[in-house]
């Protein structure tokens, strides 16, 4: 939901300093940058972060922490072909020591 917000005041933003630099009432670009800045890191941190996964895909890195959204320990795999990141919940939910 806060994320829609943020992209619909993005857009609203964005959309008002466009009219303005067409219309010429525009003194500066203020509306422009801050709309355009709020769409794109929104959309940004979508694609960035991902969410946890069920399933181990690579190699375990021996790193692990609580996941201060959903409190649960999650433990990160990493693939070497891929370069990828996995984020998987452990079960029990415990640090193994």
């Amino acid at each position: 939901m806060l994320r829609k917000l943020l992209l619909g005041f993005g857009a609203l933003l964005l959309g008002g300093g466009v009219l303005a630099l067409l219309t010429g009432a525009a003194q500066d670009l203020g509306a422009l940058v801050f709309g355009t800045l709020i769409v794109l890191g929104t959309l940004f941190e979508r694609w960035r972060y991902k969410p946890t996964q069920s399933s181990a895909k690579g190699q375990a890195t021996g790193e692990r922490f609580v996941d201060p959204k959903t409190g649960e320990v999650t433990e990160v795999y990493y693939d070497a072909s891929t370069g990828e990141r996995s984020y998987v919940k452990l079960e029990g939910g415990k640090l193994k020591g």
